[in-house]
């Protein structure tokens, strides 16, 4: 978790004060994991105590895959796996899946309509 968490940091750069969201998993709680938020100057926020409504996105994303790619296909390797749900993340929900609660966006459509907009903003 660590890693992804460097990887994201260094391919976004987000702004100071960056909001952390997560479940109460150790892998979040830990004090490596912790301290790296805090050098990032990220705040954290954790869903509640058994709250699955906390982090509904997230649950809702776990159905879809599972539902469009997970449960229809019979994966061969670990690698097989591991390739085609990077795939699936990566060029089809990203890139290609319009989802209703973004406006009828991708995910990469939304965001950079959202860069755009506060680049305006602060120019």
């Amino acid at each position: 978790m660590l890693g992804a968490l460097e990887d994201a940091y260094a391919k976004k750069k987000p702004p100071k004060g960056l909001m952390h969201h997560s479940d109460r998993g150790t892998q979040y709680a830990s004090e490596d994991y912790r301290k790296k938020l805090e050098s990032y100057h990220m705040r954290t926020s954790m869903s509640r105590r058994g709250n699955c409504y906390d982090n509904a996105c997230i649950e809702s994303f776990h159905s879809l895959i599972k539902k469009e790619l997970i449960y229809c296909t019979r994966f061969q390797t670990k690698e097989q796996a591991r390739q085609e749900i990077f795939e699936y993340i990566e060029l089809f929900y990203n890139r290609k899946r319009i989802h209703s609660s973004l406006g009828y966006l991708s995910p990469a459509q939304f965001s950079k309509q959202f860069e755009t907009s506060l680049s305006k903003f602060f120019s």
